[in-house]
């Protein structure tokens, strides 16, 4: 076995056993002193560190993975290198490339994908079952500079002190998906249903729709802004669904013209450094990090203010699988709360290769639909299967996350209209923030206005826009919110014409930590007022 280099944390007598490294980076002869600093930062954490030489074959960087994993603390792979085919041709390129692994295609064939998978999946799986054992994560660098930038952004969120709201906010860029009348409708029910049940209520989600009938579509003219906004304003996850190519996202169809989504071009636009999201894209080939010309994931990484991590898939992906594998990571990270990006994906392929009886009802749910629709329904499980190998985390795997402290809140069941409700708690944080009344997600707190015909007329594309804005702020009543001994209380005016199912949700930023929480509420009618009295005739 050859390892190029390890560097290990030794114990404190001399001439003692070095312990066995729980991290192994696998690194592009071009990048090994490059590392240096983001190996002190991991060695500063308490991780031990092995450093394996990229320039060899996938098999034989997977043996020396192997023999690495038998020292029984192994848990994190960190490949530092593109995976530029020209590898294989050129010298020069092999030189900061690490190569990836081909698997053949069994389901996502049928999509009219091609006939072969780039995967670093098999990097992560010691035993070949297709089931990953370790957390893996590709740094897709050309140069020095670019990986300087991934290494400070992924530094730089893991000790920001920025506890602002934007790390409860969750914003959504959807496509139309283009399946058929029937696949479309039926997976976007399921898709609402999981984001509204898996995301917890003390989030905020935001929507962009690429449907000029919905009231969360835009201005279709201003579509591309719009989800450059979202980019740029900060969020704990940015998430597309719909249709993707190797180096930019579909367009916005409507009966007045096609408009850009995003794409290759508007990366150098990407400004969330004080914020950056986590990516996910729900879409084919977006993350193609194999293409002869970098993806639009390994763009967005590399800019500086881009996304912190992306995770995306390297061919044709599938409706029920991106289903599947999207339940699965949200259960991790909002109710799991794992230490790291990588497990928290880890755990979520982990979870896709169980059956249905040990998955519970919502795969059973999930599995019926997709029986009902898919061109393969009997290969449902190599299709979740599939998704382990194409979606893949370009990103630091062990990239630290942060989670809020649970916010206790007291609130009766029921307001009616135009009361005010009160609210109680306690918070585990000293800090300050908002407390906040919104109608319950998927609902919105006003009637849009009917949309049958396009509107041509810039006051009719500004009603899009205005309707739009309206859509994504669900919030009925605002207070702030300070607390120094934990508990609080507050008073909530209900608006008169406010009905149904809502919630009270509750953000606090201290100076180490931040809190967050919430609870349903329903809002009945105004309570009727008294007849007034008759009066006398004269």
């Amino acid at each position: 076995m050859y390892i190029a280099l390890v560097l290990l944390t030794l114990t404190a007598a001399a001439g003692a056993p070095a312990e066995a490294p729980d991290v192994a980076v696998v690194a592009a002869p071009r990048f090994r002193e490059a590392m240096a600093p983001w190996i002190r930062y991991r060695q500063g954490q308490g991780h031990r560190v092995a450093v394996v030489a990229g320039c060899q074959s996938a098999d034989d960087i997977r043996k020396e993975l192997r023999g690495l994993a038998r020292g029984g603390r192994l848990r994190y792979v960190v490949l530092v290198g593109d995976a530029d085919p020209a590898m294989y041709t050129d010298a020069e390129v092999r030189a900061r490339c690490v190569p990836t692994a081909y698997v053949n295609a069994e389901v996502n064939v049928l999509w009219g994908s091609e006939p072969h998978i780039a995967t670093d999946n098999p990097y992560g799986d010691l035993t070949g079952n297709g089931v990953p054992e370790l957390a893996v994560g590709r740094l897709p660098a050309h140069g020095t500079a670019e990986l300087a930038t991934i290494i400070a952004k992924t530094v730089a969120y893991e000790r920001s002190a920025d506890l602002g709201p934007w790390r409860r906010r969750v914003n959504v860029v959807a496509g139309v998906g283009g399946f058929g009348w029937l696949a479309d409708s039926v997976l976007e029910s399921a898709a609402r249903y999981f984001l509204t049940r898996l995301v917890p209520a003390e989030y905020a989600v935001s929507m962009t729709y690429a449907s000029w009938q919905s009231p969360y579509s835009p201005d279709p003219t201003r579509f591309h802004q719009a989800t450059l906004q979202r980019l740029n304003e900060g969020a704990l996850f940015w998430v597309y669904v719909g249709h993707g190519f190797p180096y930019g996202l579909d367009r916005v169809q409507t009966p007045g013209g096609t408009y850009p989504i995003f794409d290759n071009a508007d990366v150098d636009q990407l400004d969330a450094a004080h914020a950056p999201p986590i990516a996910l894209f729900l879409a084919c080939y977006t993350g193609a990090f194999d293409a002869p010309d970098d993806c639009l994931a390994e763009r967005m990484l590399a800019q500086e203010g881009g996304p912190v991590a992306v995770v995306a898939g390297s061919r044709v992906t599938m409706p029920y699988g991106l289903t599947v594998l999207t339940t699965e990571l949200m259960d991790q990270c909002f109710r799991r709360q794992p230490a790291t990006l990588g497990r928290a994906l880890l755990a979520a392929k982990q979870r896709m290769a169980v059956g249905r009886e040990e998955a519970g009802p919502e795969r059973a749910m999930l599995d019926a639909i997709a029986g009902a629709v898919s061109p393969g329904p009997e290969m449902l499980a190599a299709e979740r299967a599939e998704h382990v190998l194409l979606m893949n985390l370009l990103g630091d795997p062990l990239l630290r996350l942060r989670y809020p402290k649970p916010v206790e809140l007291h609130v009766g069941e029921r307001v009616r209209a135009g009361d005010r409700l009160r609210v109680e708690g306690y918070s585990p944080v000293d800090g300050e923030g908002k407390v906040e009344l919104v109608v319950a997600r998927g609902r919105l707190a006003f009637n849009p206005p009917p949309r049958r015909d396009f509107p041509t007329t810039p006051e009719g594309l500004s009603e899009l826009q205005a309707t739009y804005e309206q859509a994504n702020d669900g919030r009925l009543a605002v207070a702030p919110l300070a607390t120094r001994a934990g508990r609080f209380a507050v008073d909530l005016p209900v608006p008169a014409d406010a009905a149904g199912a809502c919630h009270v949700r509750v953000y606090l930023a201290g100076a180490r930590h931040y809190a967050a929480g919430a609870r349903g509420v329903r809002i009945g009618p105004a309570k009727e007022s008294p007849d007034p009295p008759h009066t006398a005739r004269r």
